[in-house]
């Protein structure tokens, strides 16, 4: 769990980096790219929109859910930038823990004026 929680704070810090030098108002692919460097730079091993399948009662589905970024292939982030939060992303980041049985996700919204408003950590 150290070592989660070491990754974990190091996407908070990446996320504050980005943030500082961009700002809002950009499109969320331009946050996810730069996620990925940052995190990377950091060490870690990222794959973005990375697919996953649905494993339902013992079948695997060949259709898949996709996680924006995945972090050495413990901690999911969703990113998003928009102006107005919908709670159902919550629930989804859930899901996707539960579906791949990961224990840390983080909703981050880079749409923000301060960056701590616009990230949430969740816990399986």
């Amino acid at each position: 769990m150290e070592d989660l929680e070491k990754i974990a704070k190091d996407v908070v810090h990446c996320a504050y980096l980005i943030h500082k030098q961009l700002g809002p108002g950009l499109l969320e692919k331009v946050y996810e790219i730069c996620l990925e460097f940052e995190l990377k730079n950091c060490g870690y091993d990222v794959k973005r929109q990375t697919k996953v399948p649905i494993n339902y009662k013992g079948i695997e589905f060949t259709e898949s859910l996709r996680l924006d970024v995945l972090v050495n292939d413990s901690i999911i982030i969703e990113v998003k930038a928009v102006e107005i939060s919908n709670p159902v992303w919550d629930t989804q980041i859930i899901s996707h823990l539960k579906l791949t049985n990961k224990k840390i996700g983080f909703l981050i919204n880079f749409n923000v004026p301060i960056i701590k408003q616009g990230i949430k950590r969740f816990v399986n």
